[in-house]
């Protein structure tokens, strides 16, 4: 169901998700009153929802679509305005799927191939897995999850020394030991429902913020990544902004990667640094994680422990491999508990991963780690 007032925006979504082999527009409607309306009847299982429409608009219409189809998937779409982020990570937090940034104008929307791309791989992703929802997969041990998603696996550097895994009941899934000393840095990578994942981990990481820097990539675009800064400082109770390039990293902040720019770590003057760059997109993504995970490996080694948590794709693979080679270590979360387990997914069958836990379980196992606690 397509739900948005502007007829010719309404009209080139209807026309790209009916192109796309395996999908089907159920309703294309103009307001949160209409899909309210026709819920029931049309029956859809992802529903692109506008937050501006007059008569009844998309953060209205929310809550009133979930409660008659509790299992529905909505998928905010907005332009990149601060009250539209707003509306757009309240959604999320009212049970939204996910969201999806749209082009300021028409134009924009009929010649931009990122945003036709990013609202199919969403409805794809976001609606394949509430139509096959994953079986409950025990804690660490990935062996239950489906073959559909080893076909997501991508090979990444040099292949895992068998000398230095420890085997998980599935042989495709290889779970590495922990390194010997306890981390010093906490990287987190995420992005389809990463900003739930975040609010729910970071708040229960107050003693190990204290003593630590945490630096963040969360695949969200400028302004939204400035909002979300400030709800993630609230629910840590710690100062948690985006990173300014050339500012030292200090233990007890929070360092979010800015929309649009990727976010590196360098060594300048005998400290590290928080280092923003204008590059290309790294694996359709800006910022990537890729780039953070593999210039910490270079500046900080074996200290850093890094956080894959729910996304699509495979963004954080790559510089998880170097991490591991520089001695640090991995710990993704399950499928089960993720929204879309591509990310994570991809790591976990990379052989990178130390441990896969449910969402609920990664905070505590952190706390243990940084106090030099073996899991």
């Amino acid at each position: 169901m397509v739900v948005d007032d502007a007829v010719v925006v309404r009209g080139l979504i209807v026309r790209w998700v009916e192109s796309e082999p395996g999908l089907e527009v159920v309703a294309a409607l103009r307001s949160g009153r209409e899909a309210i309306a026709q819920i029931g009847h049309a029956d859809p299982d992802v529903v692109i929802l506008d937050v501006d429409m007059p008569d009844m608009d998309g953060i209205t219409a929310l809550p009133r679509l979930l409660a008659a189809k509790p299992e529905l998937v909505v998928i905010m779409a907005s332009t990149l305005t601060r009250r539209n982020a707003e509306i757009s990570l309240r959604a999320l937090a009212l049970g939204a799927a996910d969201y999806i940034p749209k082009p300021e104008t028409t134009r924009e929307v009929t010649t931009s191939e990122s945003f036709r791309r990013e609202l199919v791989e969403k409805i794809r992703a976001l609606g394949l897995r509430r139509k096959n929802p994953p079986e409950h997969v025990q804690e660490a041990t990935p062996a239950a999850a489906p073959a559909v998603l080893r076909s997501m696996v991508v090979p990444v550097g040099e292949p895992v020394p068998a000398a230095s895994i420890e085997r998980a009941p599935d042989e495709d899934i290889k779970l590495r030991p922990f390194p010997p000393i306890p981390p010093r840095i906490l990287l987190i990578g995420a992005s389809t429902g990463g900003p739930q994942a975040l609010n729910a981990v970071v708040a229960k990481l107050n003693r190990v913020i204290d003593d630590a820097p945490i630096l963040i990539v969360q695949h969200m675009p400028p302004t939204f990544t400035t909002i979300f800064a400030e709800h993630l400082s609230r629910a840590s109770g710690r100062v948690a902004r985006e990173g300014v390039d050339g500012e030292p990293v200090r233990a007890g902040r929070i360092y979010i990667a800015p929309g649009g720019r990727h976010m590196r770590v360098d060594r300048r003057g005998g400290e590290a640094t928080i280092a923003i760059v204008d590059g290309p997109m790294v694996n359709f993504c800006k910022p990537s994680v890729d780039p953070l995970f593999s210039s910490a490996a270079e500046v900080w080694g074996a200290k850093c422990l890094a956080l894959v948590l729910t996304g699509m794709g495979c963004d954080g693979t790559s510089g998880a491999a170097e991490l591991v080679a520089a001695g640090g270590a991995v710990i993704a979360q399950d499928e089960a508990t993720s929204v879309v387990w591509g990310m994570p997914g991809s790591v976990t069958h990379a052989g990178l991963c130390s441990s896969v836990l449910p969402l609920d379980r990664i905070a505590p196992a952190v706390i243990r780690l940084f106090a030099g606690s073996r899991l």
